[in-house]
């Protein structure tokens, strides 16, 4: 058996272990790549080949996957590492008289410093992938290591990408409609195309809409600087948008007060298949809120701020669920990190009836101990259409 067939064999074997990783490197004089690293995601795998100057970036679906690799090592990159998820190294080399060498031990991987226990849990986005508005705002350095200043933002990253995989990661539509609400400039837009199209795999089709023109010229200038053709930008009031399709999930993060109901209106209204919000700045019941018996909760300042606040989100969270969606209040990150540490989930479902007036009854209820007027009810009640659907 020549040695081409023999590392055929030997790729074939290895990746039938599982392999989540493996590293391409010690160029041969004359070879096109000095380093190609391939990453297994829950779709395929992510190819990533560096030259002197330039990254390409593609996908590799496991069946082709040997033959793919056994070309890199006949055009001159000469060794190979991998490592499968129980953490063992397997290693393959060519060596100048054409003979291949193989062993398989203990991982000898380098472990990244370890900051707190969180470093061993799984994330969706891992160290070592290469996500270039990471590097860019910080969060990891060129090599794909998580900056130490910036763990707490890698794992809010994490836990955002968590709760949208709970409603989309196990069984992936092939193509997802998305729009954000207030996008600004946050790289959660771009994390989330990502996801999609890098971790799932699917085709995926992101609006982004915000009041400031600057703020749209800087994302359509960052989705063309990575290749993300399927990111757009629009600028626009939530108050006023309106799309000619059924949007498969709203976004809205840190939209300041009344902006968040009607990003959540918008959402029931164009009735999207899941929403995520993470409220912000509710001071809107805060300045309403006069209980009848409950006077404690306004008598001093900090509990009537905290209470307004968890009251909003829980009368908003209802008056979904009345709307025919399965609601959740999530804690999205640590309160130490942040106080703005709620997210709602929601997802379009067919609810009881009974269900969905108890919900309804207990926000008349809410609304009525504390003299409350929510944006978000006035604007459904108001809507003859969604009233109707509702009833």
């Amino acid at each position: 058996m020549n040695s081409i067939n023999i590392l055929i064999e030997i790729l074939h074997q290895l990746l039938n272990c599982n392999i989540i990783k493996i590293v391409l490197s010690s160029p041969a004089s004359g070879s096109t790549y000095r380093k190609v690293t391939i990453t297994r995601t829950k779709a395929a795998f992510q190819v990533e080949k560096l030259t002197e100057t330039q990254a390409f970036h593609e996908r590799m679906h496991e069946s082709g996957l040997a033959g793919y690799i056994e070309g890199l090592m006949s055009a001159g990159l000469k060794q190979l590492n991998a490592w499968d998820d129980t953490g063992k190294e397997h290693a393959v080399k060519l060596t100048k008289d054409g003979k291949v060498l193989s062993r398989a031990g203990k991982s000898s991987a380098p472990k990244p410093v370890s900051v707190t226990h969180n470093r061993e849990k799984k994330y969706i986005i891992r160290e070592g992938d290469r996500i270039p508005v990471l590097a860019d705002i910080g969060i990891f350095t060129r090599d794909g290591s998580v900056a130490a200043p910036m763990y707490d933002k890698y794992r809010q990253i994490n836990r955002f990408l968590e709760i949208i995989d709970d409603v989309f990661g196990k069984d992936p539509p092939k193509r997802i409609r998305a729009v954000d609400f207030g996008c600004g400039k946050s790289y959660l837009t771009f994390l989330l195309y990502h996801y999609f199209t890098e971790v799932l795999g699917i085709e995926a089709e992101i609006l982004g809409l915000d009041l400031k023109a600057d703020v749209i010229r800087s994302c359509e200038a960052a989705a063309l600087k990575y290749g993300y053709t399927g990111l757009s930008f629009r600028q626009g009031d939530i108050a006023g948008f309106d799309l000619d399709y059924k949007p498969d999930m709203l976004i809205s993060l840190h939209a300041c007060d009344t902006a968040t109901d009607y990003a959540l209106f918008q959402a029931v209204r164009m009735n999207a298949g899941a929403i995520f919000a993470v409220p912000c700045c509710q001071h809107e019941l805060n300045a309403q809120m006069r209980p009848n018996a409950l006077t404690l909760f306004s008598r001093y300042g900090t509990i009537k701020e905290r209470a307004a606040a968890l009251i909003t989100d829980a009368i908003r969270a209802n008056l979904l669920t009345w709307a025919g969606y399965k609601t959740q209040l999530l804690e999205y990150v640590d309160f130490d990190h942040s106080p703005k540490n709620i997210m709602i989930r929601a997802v379009k479902t067919i609810l009881p009836d009974k269900t969905r007036k108890t919900a309804l009854s207990e926000a008349a209820d809410a609304m009525d101990e504390f003299n409350l007027s929510p944006t978000l009810y006035r604007l459904m009640i108001g809507d003859n259409k969604l009233m109707t659907e509702t009833k």
